[in-house]
């Protein structure tokens, strides 16, 4: 298998240039990676995907999805989970749709544990719908609904996705393909909540670009992913602002192992595993 496989005949309408495209390269060879190692089946991986930018990965790509309402992505990812436990869900979403109409859905995931990869693509504004800003949009970020620029703090993702509850909590850079590529592999390979907050400026809206390269720097080896406290310090280091040299880590925050979702729940069925014979001559007689 390789990446060409997983494309579609859809023409990409991103702007040219956008570090979308990147992402989208890094998702196919990640895919491509869990295949060729017997970890994964393409027929057994379905993307829920919101509404914007991000979304268009449901048109570029030959895999299982569904289209979603505006911030409502995790919700439905979680019911195709729980109809089909065996299945590998992927959520894709933006800053917009994630933190701010779905922010109560992406706490509770976490709080849940929730059997779900989602991938978020932040670029800090809606872009799609020229340049309002977005839960995590800087202090002072000036734009078509704050022309006075924002006032309040930006959210950060990271912690409020490890106060939560979240078990895989990461960060990547779109422009980083390879490390984004390997989050990317680990986060299937998690079983319970794996959220990775991709840093995805804006070319148009907000190209942070050079601050970006001049101040990433990646966790090594030596960061202990299994210590939350040093987690969350990580993840305070930078407060999503660009008015002073904050250094921003990317890598694999934190991780660890606990009950998923519904491991609890005594009345499931594995419905979906029955054979129904369905007596197709007396269902259709009255049609």
């Amino acid at each position: 298998m390789n990446a060409k496989d997983l494309g579609t005949k859809e023409k990409i309408t991103w702007c040219p240039g956008c570090p979308n495209f990147s992402m989208l390269e890094a998702f196919k060879e990640a895919i491509v990676e869990l295949v060729d190692k017997n970890k994964i089946e393409t027929k057994n991986i379905v993307m829920a995907t919101g509404i914007g930018c991000h979304g268009k990965f449901f048109d570029y790509l030959n895999l299982n999805g569904f289209y979603c309402l505006h911030g409502r992505l995790l919700p439905t990812a979680l019911g195709i989970k729980l109809s089909n436990p065996t299945l590998t869900v992927f959520g894709v979403g933006g800053d917009g749709d994630t933190y701010a109409e779905g922010v109560d859905h992406f706490i509770h995931a976490c709080r849940n544990n929730a059997d779900l990869k989602l991938i978020v693509h932040n670029n800090q504004v809606f872009a799609l719908t020229v340049g309002q800003a977005t839960p995590t949009s800087e202090k002072g970020f000036v734009g078509t609904t704050n022309p006075l620029g924002v006032k309040e703090k930006p959210l950060n993702p990271l912690a409020l996705a490890l106060v939560s509850g979240a078990s895989f909590v990461a960060r990547g850079f779109a422009l980083e393909k390879e490390h984004l590529k390997g989050l990317i592999c680990q986060a299937a390979e998690h079983k319970g909540f794996a959220f990775i907050d991709v840093l995805q400026p804006c070319l148009v809206f907000h190209n942070v670009i050079p601050y970006l390269q001049k101040n990433i720097y990646k966790l090594d080896e030596n960061h202990n992913s299994a210590d939350f406290n040093l987690a969350l310090e990580k993840a305070k280091e930078w407060d999503l602002s660009f008015d002073k040299d904050s250094k921003i880590p990317i890598g694999l925050f934190y991780k660890t192992e606990k009950p998923v979702f519904d491991d609890g729940f005594p009345q499931k069925k594995v419905w979906y595993k029955k054979e129904r014979k369905i007596d197709w001559k007396n269902l259709t007689k009255n049609f």
